[in-house]
């Protein structure tokens, strides 16, 4: 097998660029091709595909309440009066990529004042903002405007053009590995010894609380594999709760619930959109790769296949505040929300990268293939679940009107219900914790509304399928027919 990926890397990455999503084409019309034929072993595959998605509801309320827990309690640390009592804390540098593209200043300042704002010393702190050139003399003028606002506040501000190269696709991946290179100078010219200093890829409207560096810089300097890891706080789409309609409100607390949990998930947790790791470890790897769209968890298999089995994703117990999508209108905001639901499922294609590395890697089996099982089970499971779990259990009787006599077929249903039931139970905690973790209720939303907030629940189903089974399901199929994806900027008003 690793011959054939290293003999014909184009042809076995088509071939899986097409199996994957064919994989996801079956799995869903499983129940209307195969039950005129064995709808007995269709009943078996809905129901044990029910008790998988009851196990995984459990672990999300269960897990979200341990991370609530936590980050309850370790946010309330003094991180910089334990970091400042270790060996070596003054060699500390931090550095910030911050991708943009046709962003406000406004947007770009609020994240720059929060940056400004941390308790960790700002004049060991680098700011780069990563613009593109394509962008034009707009780029330019925004640039210099924030430039020349926070120069005094860190230790450099600077701006960097990403040309358009052939080979690369345009984005933030290959922005930000063209900011890190530019970095790298800056680092050299300060003298900063590279063993000590983090870089951090932060999305324009991302807000790190102002423990953020400290908490990162007491963790990286105890850390003794911090060349292995990437660290990472739940980033949240809470920053305009109160202003975003009612379905993309509902979804994006759905997302942000999840990334709660999986911060207590050490074995499987890999970070998503605003992350540090070791600028040590950037430079061994490469820096991003510069032919993807969603980087975050191509870089850590990246990382994963390069330096082995110990790189993982170390949790920050903060929030990181990032903006939901909301646009002009409410047609172009759920349109907004879809492409960027879209966006976040071509991560589909980290899968013949991670297959080829599996097969030609030297990496021990077990991890590398627990690694490798959970970006695919990932990305199939999410186009998929919605048909299965709501449509699945009453196909096989509408296609064989024969097996609805059967015991099975008579039960199935209601089997399927029952266990659907037990799941909506732990949307109770779901609901528990988004009411403790999304931001206060401002004045100008009327406290006769609030009721809203445990009602939306209701439409789950309607916006999971449009705002999250659905377009994933458009990604996949692009995928399969060869239609590649480019990068949109999502709006954020």
């Amino acid at each position: 097998m690793k011959n054939l990926f290293i003999k014909y890397p184009l042809l076995i990455k088509r071939f899986i660029e097409i199996t994957i999503p064919v994989t996801t084409w079956a799995i869903i019309t499983l129940p209307v091709w195969l039950s005129f034929f064995h709808p007995a072993i269709v009943a078996y595959f809905i129901l044990t595909f029910d008790v998988y998605f009851l196990y995984k509801s459990i672990s999300v309320a269960i897990l979200s309440t341990i991370s609530y827990l936590r980050l309850k309690h370790l946010s309330q640390i003094d991180w910089y009066q334990k970091a400042s009592k270790l060996l070596h804390f003054d060699k500390v540098y931090h550095a910030i990529i911050i991708p943009n593209y046709k962003e406000s200043v406004e947007k770009v300042r609020k994240t720059l004042q929060y940056l400004a704002s941390q308790d960790f010393p700002s004049k060991r702190i680098l700011v780069v903002l990563a613009m593109e050139q394509r962008e034009g003399k707009e780029a330019k003028i925004r640039a210099q405007l924030l430039i020349n606002e926070f120069k005094k506040k860190f230790a450099d501000v600077f701006a960097t053009f990403h040309p358009d190269l052939d080979g690369e696709i345009k984005g933030k991946a290959s922005n930000s590995s063209w900011a890190a290179k530019s970095l790298t100078k800056a680092i050299n010219d300060k003298k900063i010894d590279k063993d000590y200093i983090t870089i951090t890829s932060c999305d324009a409207d991302a807000l790190l609380p102002n423990k953020y560096y400290s908490y990162l810089t007491y963790t990286f300097l105890t850390d003794p594999d911090r060349y292995l890891h990437f660290y990472w706080a739940p980033v949240l789409l809470y920053s305009n709760f109160w202003e975003i309609p009612l379905p993309i409100r509902l979804q994006a607390t759905i997302s942000s619930i999840i990334r709660l949990a999986s911060l207590s998930r050490a074995d499987s947790l890999i970070q998503v959109s605003t992350y540090s790791l070791s600028f040590k470890m950037l430079e061994k790897i490469g820096f991003w790769d510069v032919d993807i769209i969603p980087e975050d968890w191509h870089i850590f298999l990246q990382a994963f296949f390069t330096l082995g089995e110990k790189v993982k994703t170390i949790p920050l117990y903060l929030i990181v505040s990032r903006d939901a999508v909301k646009s002009k209108t409410l047609l172009g905001t759920f349109i907004s929300r879809y492409e960027q639901e879209k966006r976040w499922a071509w991560g589909i294609t980290d899968i013949p990268y991670a297959l080829h590395k599996f097969f030609t890697t030297d990496i021990p089996f077990l991890p590398k293939f627990f690694r490798v099982f959970y970006v695919i089970e990932t990305h199939i499971f999410w186009p998929t679940s919605f048909f299965i779990l709501t449509l699945g259990a009453s196909i096989p009787a509408l296609i064989n009107p024969v097996f609805s006599r059967t015991s099975l077929g008579y039960n199935l249903p209601r089997l399927s219900g029952v266990i659907m039931t037990i799941t909506t139970f732990f949307i109770a905690v779901l609901v528990f914790i988004d009411m403790k973790s999304h931001p206060k209720r401002p004045a100008s939303f009327s406290i006769a509304k609030t009721p809203v907030l445990l009602f939306q629940w209701i439409l789950l189903p309607v916006t999971s399928f449009f705002l999250s089974s659905l377009p994933a399901l458009d990604a996949h199929t692009r995928l399969l027919l060869g239609k590649r994806l480019e990068y949109k900027v999502t709006e954020k008003n």
